[in-house]
């Protein structure tokens, strides 16, 4: 990770606070586009229901400084933030798999503000190859590997079936992926240095329906 003052650190991340970056991020969007020039953790945390404590901590990781009685200049927080999360440059992807999920994470606007830009999707049905979603082609899924060498495309999106998962993500390594965001009900194995982020869309509505029930029984 690179801090705000440029400089590398080795100090590991947790996840939640990977997780609520972002969410910082888009709020002090809203304040920019507000007008509002300077906010603190507490004016954060009565906005956003995190702890003054617990922001403090994940801001601190991306090496920004509060200032006494003032706290963080906007601009300059959301600035840094983003640059610490890697937004500030166009992360390009390819999809494979344009079902019902592939063709709605095509067509999702909000990638565009953490950067990511799903710039092709491939698939191996005949009628899907060579139609466009939100302006960007679909190709046949042959021609993966030879793209992603050509366009040095280091992130790939998997929503394809199952069966076919492990597949797809093969093809990507050896062509050159390093991140796989895995959509697809099962788990792929990868060689050591690539990184892959499985969403499991059933489990996280067990977890749901489980926190539903648990609060149900209360009443």
């Amino acid at each position: 990770m690179v801090n705000s003052n440029g400089k590398f650190t080795d100090r590991a991340i947790p996840e939640p606070t990977l997780r609520r970056l972002p969410i910082y991020q888009n709020y002090l969007k809203k304040l920019m586009e507000k007008g509002v020039e300077f906010t603190s953790c507490t004016q954060l945390s009565e906005a956003l229901k995190f702890l003054p404590i617990q922001i403090r901590k994940d801001l601190a990781f991306t090496g920004i400084i509060g200032k006494p009685k003032v706290g963080y200049e906007v601009k300059e927080l959301l600035e840094t933030i983003e640059n610490f999360l890697g937004w500030n440059n166009t992360n390009e992807a390819f999809l494979v798999g344009v079902g019902n999920l592939g063709t709605a994470l095509m067509s999702y606007q909000g990638f565009k503000t953490c950067g990511l830009e799903i710039i092709a999707a491939f698939d191996i049905n005949p009628d899907k190859v060579g139609t466009e979603i939100n302006g960007k082609k679909v190709l046949d899924i042959g021609k993966l590997g030879n793209l992603i060498k050509r366009m040095k495309i280091l992130i790939g999106i998997i929503t394809v079936p199952g069966d076919f998962a492990q597949k797809v993500a093969d093809i990507m390594i050896e062509n050159g992926i390093k991140a796989i965001w895995n959509f697809a009900p099962v788990r792929i194995n990868v060689p050591e240095g690539v990184i892959v982020q499985h969403e499991n869309i059933a489990s996280s509505f067990t977890v749901l329906s489980k926190k539903l029930q648990k609060s149900l029984s209360r009443e």
